[in-house]
């Protein structure tokens, strides 16, 4: 799949800028998800990328790779089967993995260093992170600017999330916009060479206003790269060198304005946590308990949440978690041993020939590959501290940039052979990208009808009857399931709807509505184990209805079966 310098430059080129930055800035959204039509506009944006650009590719070309993705998607179609997973939530899964599967083959595509497609990712990136920067300016300098729809809200006081909410998000992709700015300044795309260093200290400012303790890690991985690649031309090595520096100039910029003003200084605040979160290494532990608990097929492809919270932790952190926050753990718990660790091992073996691959490469394509290998690692740093690849607007530029370094260059694609056993048809990869944007924009109309739940229109229906036409969505029914099983009297319905959900996300108002329902059906044995396993979390919301156990109550009167404690323990695997 090779796209050379001269073969449609301007629609190579604007294809991917776009694709690259107008996902993660974009800030409209509908509730209950608050970054979906990022992820859409991710799917969509790289699909119409292989539609038009794709070309036939070696199938040698990331092998491990392909059959790491191939595994995992085996495990995301068993587990309707052998989890009662809901198949939208499958879906979901199996829509990510094939589309990262085609990005890295697409990824081959970028040619040497001068290829529109390389470049115009990195003018993407660096794009994408200037507006979050300005973005994160607005939300901590003047947040009564932040209207919601052009521009995000914090809801963290004094901290910057960019459009995707997310402090470490926002952190990431300022990691990737530095990375890129680097590949710029040296490929003299940028013409001034102050502009380096002062694009660098830009960035590096919006990372302490994230206070993102994962980006600072990745400011110190940039000054490593400085140090260590010798490769790089000396402005370059410097201006990378520079970048602690620049950390604790913002720093002291930041705390200065905090401490004159009596403003919310975010990082000083955050770091005065310590260098990790207790409730994540919680987490961890308790991930690990559960693969001992099951070390052969581990909890299920999309259980993790399911398995913890029905499980007994008497020391559990008070957030409900869907993710271990390591992308380590997080597969072998789910995986179990045997395919967790063949998983890991092919995936590590794919970043190793990437490492290797950026390293032997020569000439302009070398920087490229050098450039492309940044990216990866620092999206990987940032999952073994939370779970960025399962968003499509991490997943696919990461997949991009790891087929880059997989692929040969310009010439070796096009020595590639046209026909026989060992290339990759054209027609399949464009099939794949005609179905990410179809399904894409699929997604976005099925997704109106459970909006229409939780926003309703004016001339909306009935509750029950947006519900039900929720419930037959393709991809979002476990959404509606939970308005079904919170706002239903306790019943079937309900408890039908509730074990559904249970399997999307957790949280205190479903564990009493899902406690009620199965007391109601008279199954209030399991009623009790789901109150015993909600008394864990120790949460405010649930105390007015716990606190009935401590009334008085007249003689002869029933206490409320949330009082009483369950006769056993049941498996996860019980409660679905």
């Amino acid at each position: 799949m090779h796209c050379s310098s001269s073969a449609q430059p301007g629609p190579a080129w604007l294809g991917v800028f776009l694709a690259t930055a107008l996902p993660p800035l974009l800030a409209y959204n509908l509730t209950p998800s608050a970054t979906l039509f990022n992820q859409l506009l991710a799917m969509a944006a790289w699909g119409t990328l292989l539609l038009f650009l794709a070309r036939r590719v070696p199938l040698g070309v990331g092998r491990a790779m392909s059959i790491a993705l191939l595994l995992l998607l085996l495990a995301v179609l068993a587990s309707p089967s052998f989890n009662a997973l809901p198949l939208p939530l499958a879906l979901q899964g199996m829509a990510l993995l094939s589309a990262s599967w085609a990005m890295v083959r697409f990824g081959r595509g970028a040619g040497d260093g001068h290829s529109p497609l390389w470049t115009g990712f990195c003018f993407g990136l660096l794009l994408a992170g200037l507006a979050g920067l300005l973005i994160g300016c607005i939300q901590v300098f003047a947040p009564q600017f932040s209207d919601g729809t052009l521009i995000a809200r914090s809801g963290i006081p004094g901290r910057a999330v960019g459009n995707l909410r997310q402090p470490n998000h926002l952190a990431s992709l300022l990691m990737w916009s530095c990375v890129a700015a680097v590949w710029l300044s040296a490929a003299g795309k940028l013409r001034r060479p102050w502009m380096l260093p002062a694009l660098l200290f830009a960035l590096v400012f919006g990372v302490v206003l994230s206070a993102s303790r994962t980006g600072m890690i990745g400011v110190l991985l940039l000054a490593l790269w400085g140090l260590l690649d010798r490769k790089l031309a000396r402005a370059q090595r410097f201006a990378l060198l520079a970048t602690p520096l620049m950390l604790a100039a913002s720093w002291a910029l930041l705390a200065g304005w905090a401490h004159l003003g009596e403003h919310t200084f975010g990082a000083e605040s955050r770091l005065a946590e310590g260098a990790g979160s207790p409730s994540r290494l919680a987490i961890l532990a308790n991930a690990w308990t559960l693969l001992k608990m099951h070390p052969w097929t581990g909890v299920g492809w999309g259980e993790f949440n399911l398995a913890w919270t029905m499980t007994p932790f008497p020391d559990r952190p008070t957030a409900f978690f869907d993710h271990t926050h390591n992308i380590v753990m997080q597969l072998l718990v789910e995986l179990g041993w045997p395919l967790g660790l063949t998983v890991l091992g092919l995936l590590l073996w794919s970043v190793w020939s990437a490492f290797r691959a950026s390293q032997r490469a020569s000439g302009e394509t070398a920087l490229m590959k050098r450039c492309a290998f940044m990216i990866v690692l620092m999206i990987g740093l940032h999952s073994l501290l939370e779970y960025p690849l399962w968003y499509a607007y991490f997943l696919l530029p990461t997949a991009f940039a790891l087929g880059i370094c997989l692929g040969g260059d310009a010439s070796a694609a096009a020595a590639a052979p046209r026909r026989g056993f060992f290339t990759l048809p054209a027609w399949l990869l464009r099939g794949v990208g005609a179905l990410l944007v179809a399904g894409s924009l699929f997604a976005v109309w099925d997704y109106l009808h459970v909006v229409d739940i939780y926003v309703p229109p004016a001339d909306a229906g009935p509750l029950e009857q947006r519900i039900a036409r929720g419930q037959r969505s393709v991809f979002f029914s476990t959404q509606a399931d939970y308005a079904a099983a919170t706002s239903l009297p306790p019943g079937p319905a309900a408890l039908a709807a509730a074990k559904r959900t249970a399997h999307n996300l957790i949280d205190v108002r479903l564990m009493m509505a899902w406690a009620k329902s199965l007391a109601a059906t008279g199954d209030v044995d399991r009623a009790r184990y789901v109150v015993a396993r909600l008394r864990e979390f120790r949460s405010k919301q649930a105390e007015d209805w716990l606190a009935e156990c401590e009334e008085t109550r007249a003689a002869g009167m029933a206490e409320p079966f949330q009082c009483q404690p369950p006769s056993r323990d049941y498996s996860y695997r019980e409660m679905r």
